[in-house]
C-alpha cells in the first residue's frame, strides 16, 4: 500500500497575521546606515600633542619613593575622620613647609560609606604665575584602612610632593638631606598643588575642592595622580560622570610623555569601555568630576579601571622606576601645559584609537541611523494593522498596567534610596574595593520585594488570560510594546544618544517577536534572550573591568540608587521592562488583552487582593466556619 503524501507545509503569506513584518522595507533602510558610517570614517583625526617644553622635567623617583613608604608607614589608617586622616594631614603639612610653601588647610564635613557624617581636610599649595589661570596637580591622601595604602594613595601623594618641590624656595635643608634648591622661574600659569580627602570613598574632597576654592572657568587643565607606584603599564583615565571626556589634545599630550619616559606606548581603555563609559558615564577616580563640569582633566595611574587590592597594596611592592616615570611625565606635561600658548578648554565626546580619534557626534549619528529601520519597521507594521482594523486600545491598556507595576517598583526603589535603605551615599561613585561597597543590603532588597510583589498582586487581576486569545489580539499587543521601545528609543536618544548601545539589541531582535511568536519555543525564548544583551553588556562590563563578578548587579544597581543616572533615563528603562513584560507574555502564551467590563469581577484589583488576603487568613484560623461562608 502506497504511503500518502503529507500535506505541503506552506510559508505564510507576506503581510499575513503569521507574517506582519516587512522584511523587505526593514532591509533596505540599513543601507541608510552605511551614510553614516562613511561620514564617521572621514570624521577619522589625529589629535596634536602640545609642544614640548623646554626645561628637562624635575622628579626624583628614589625619594619620591621614600615619600610614600614614610606616609603609608607612619600612617596606615588614613580613613577620614581617624587619628591617622589628623596625623596625615599634619605629615603633608610639614613637608610642604620644608619646602618654603605656605599650605593651606579647607576644613569640611561630608557623609562616607558605613562612617557617617566626619570631619574632611584639604590641603593645597600654589605657586603664583603671570596667569591667574591655574594647573592642578591632584592626589587624594587617605585610604580605606584595610591596608597601608602604599600605593593608593601614598604614592601619589609623594609624587605630588616631589613634584611642587621643583617650584619651591626651600629656607632650609629638607628632611631627605638634600641640598636647597632654587626656584625656578616664573611659570606663567599659577601650579596649584591638591592634597585631597575623602578620594577613597568617592570625591568628597575633589568636590569640595572644584566648589569651593576655584573658579571652574580658570582651570587649565587638572592632573590627578593615583596608585602610580605598580609595576604595570602607566595608564590614562579620561571617562567623565557625564558622557564626555578629557580634551584629546591633552590626552595626546599626556600618552606622548609617557611614551619618552617609558620607551613604550601608555595604557589607555580599550574602545568599547570607552564606549561603555559614555553610555553610562562612570569613572572612580577623580578627574571624573571635573571632565563632567567640562574642565579638562586625567588621571594617570598604574592601577587600571580599579584601584589595586587593599590587602596587597604594601610599600614593598611599590615600583621605584614606574614611579619616576609616570613623575617625570608629570613633570613634562605641566611644562607643556604652561608654555603653550593656548590650551584647549572645555571637554569633548570622542573614542581614542591611540593616535587617532573618533569625533562622539559622529559615533551618535551611526546609532540614531541604526535606529531607523527599527523605527521605520514598526511604524509600517502599525499602518497594517490600522488597515486591518485590529484594535489596539486592549493592548494599550495591557501595557498601561504592566507600565503602572514598573512604576510603583521604581517609586519604592527611589522612596528606599532617599530613606537611606540602600546605604549612605558620599555623592561620588564608591569604589568596589571599600569594605562593604558591593555588599548586598538584604534587608532592603527584601522589602522591596515584598512591595514589589504587592504591587504585582493588584496588577495581575488585570494581565491573567481568561478566554482564548485570537491571533490579532496577539500581534496588537506585539505592537504596542514596540511602539512603546520606539518611545523610549527616542527618548534616550534625546538625552543620551550614547545609550543607544543597550537599547538597539532589544529594538532589533523584538522586532522579528511578532514573526516567530508560533514558531518553537526554543526560537521563541532565543530571540527574546537576545535582546537583553546591552543589559548583559553594562552588566557584564563591571563585572570584568571592576572585578566584581555577580555583585556587579547590585553595584549597578547602587550607582542608580545614588542618583548617578538621570530620572529621564530611568523612567524610559522602567518603560523598556513594561514592554519586554508585554513581549515575553505574547511570546509564552501568556498574553491576554486588557478585559471588557463584562469580564472583569465585580470587585477591583485592590478590593479584590484584599479580598483574597483576609479570606486566606481567617481560612487558616477558622477552616471550617470559612468554609459554610464561602458557600454560595
Amino acid at each position: 500500500m502506497a504511503a500518502v503524501p503529507h500535506p505541503e507545509r506552506r510559508r505564510p503569506r507576506r503581510g499575513s497575521v503569521e507574517r506582519p513584518i516587512n522584511a523587505r522595507t526593514y532591509r533596505g533602510t540599513w543601507l541608510l546606515v552605511g551614510i553614516p558610517l562613511l561620514i564617521a570614517a572621514f570624521s577619522v583625526s589625529q589629535p596634536p600633542a602640545l609642544p614640548r617644553a623646554s626645561l628637562p622635567p624635575a622628579f626624583d623617583g628614589s625619594r619620591a619613593l621614600g615619600l610614600a613608604k614614610d606616609l603609608a608607614g607612619t600612617y596606615p589608617d588614613r580613613r577620614p575622620g581617624t587619628l591617622g586622616a589628623t596625623g596625615a594631614v599634619e605629615w603633608i603639612r610639614a613637608r610642604l613647609r620644608e619646602e618654603g610653601f605656605e599650605p593651606q588647610s579647607d576644613r569640611f564635613t561630608a557623609k562616607i560609606p558605613d562612617r557617617g557624617r566626619v570631619h574632611l581636610v584639604n590641603v593645597t599649595a600654589s605657586v603664583p604665575g603671570r596667569s591667574p589661570d591655574a594647573i592642578v596637580v591632584l592626589a587624594h591622601r587617605d585610604d580605606t584602612g584595610a591596608g597601608p595604602g602604599a600605593d593608593d594613595n601614598a604614592s601619589g601623594t609623594a609624587a605630588l610632593l616631589e613634584l611642587a618641590r621643583a617650584y619651591s624656595a626651600p629656607a632650609a635643608q629638607s628632611s631627605s638631606g638634600s641640598a636647597p634648591q632654587q626656584r625656578v622661574q616664573r611659570p606663567a600659569h599659577t601650579i596649584v598643588f591638591a592634597s585631597t580627602d575623602g578620594g577613597a570613598y568617592g570625591w568628597a574632597g575633589a568636590r569640595r575642592f572644584l566648589d569651593r576654592q576655584l573658579d571652574p572657568g580658570r582651570l587649565v587643565a587638572v592632573i590627578d595622580l593615583d596608585a602610580i607606584g605598580g609595576d604595570a603599564t602607566p595608564g590614562i583615565q579620561l571617562a567623565g560622570d557625564r558622557p564626555r571626556s578629557a580634551p584629546a589634545a591633552l590626552v595626546k599630550t599626556a600618552a606622548t610623555r609617557i611614551e619618552a619616559q617609558r620607551g613604550g606606548a601608555a595604557r589607555t581603555p580599550a574602545a568599547l569601555a570607552q564606549l561603555i563609559d559614555l553610555a553610562f558615564p562612570f569613572n572612580l577616580y577623580e578627574h571624573a568630576l571635573f571632565v563632567g563640569r567640562g574642565v579638562p582633566a586625567i588621571t594617570l595611574t598604574t592601577a587600571g579601571d580599579r584601584p589595586p587590592d587593599p590587602s596587597q597594596d604594601t610599600p614593598r611592592r611599590l615600583d621605584r622606576a614606574t614611579m619616576r616615570q609616570v613623575g617625570r611625565s608629570t613633570s613634562a606635561l605641566i611644562s607643556s601645559l604652561d608654555q603653550a600658548a593656548e590650551v584647549t578648554r572645555g571637554t569633548s565626546s570622542y573614542l581614542f584609537f591611540g593616535s587617532r580619534i573618533i569625533p562622539g557626534w559622529a559615533v551618535e549619528l551611526v546609532f540614531i541611523a541604526v535606529l531607523l529601520p527599527f523605527l521605520v519597521a514598526t511604524v509600517d507594521l502599525f499602518a497594517r494593522c490600522r488597515r486591518r482594523k485590529i484594535p489596539l486600545r486592549p493592548a494599550f491598556q495591557s501595557y498601561r498596567s504592566r507600565l503602572l507595576f514598573w512604576l510603583w517598583v521604581g517609586g519604592v526603589f527611589a522612596l528606599f534610596s532617599l530613606t537611606g535603605v540602600f546605604g549612605t551615599s558620599s555623592g561620588g561613585p564608591v569604589p568596589p574595593n571599600v569594605p562593604g561597597a558591593a555588599n548586598w543590603p538584604v534587608l532592603g532588597l527584601a522589602g522591596l520585594c515584598a512591595l514589589s510583589a504587592l504591587g504585582w498582586l493588584v496588577a495581575r487581576d488585570r494581565l491573567l488570560p481568561r478566554r482564548p486569545v485570537a491571533p490579532e489580539e496577539e500581534l496588537a499587543g506585539s505592537i504596542v510594546a514596540l511602539l512603546a521601545l520606539a518611545v523610549v528609543a527616542l527618548v534616550v536618544a534625546a538625552v543620551n544618544p550614547f545609550a543607544l548601545l543597550f537599547v538597539l539589541p532589544s529594538l532589533h531582535a523584538w522586532l522579528w517577536l511578532p514573526q516567530v511568536r508560533h514558531q518553537r519555543i526554543w526560537i521563541r525564548a532565543a530571540v527574546l534572550l537576545a535582546g537583553f544583551a546591552g543589559v548583559v553588556l553594562l552588566v557584564g562590563s563591571f563585572a570584568i573591568r571592576f572585578g566584581l563578578g555577580f555583585d556587579a548587579l547590585w553595584y549597578v544597581g547602587q550607582l542608580v540608587a545614588d542618583g548617578n543616572v538621570s530620572i529621564a533615563l530611568l523612567l524610559a528603562f522602567l518603560a523598556w521592562l513594561a514592554a519586554a513584560g508585554q513581549l515575553a507574555a505574547v511570546s509564552g502564551g501568556r498574553y491576554t488583552p486588557y478585559p471588557r467590563a463584562s469580564e472583569r469581577p465585580r470587585r477591583g484589583p485592590v478590593r479584590e487582593t484584599v479580598r483574597r488576603v483576609v479570606l486566606g487568613i481567617q481560612r487558616h484560623e477558622h477552616p471550617a466556619s470559612t468554609r459554610r461562608r464561602a458557600a454560595p
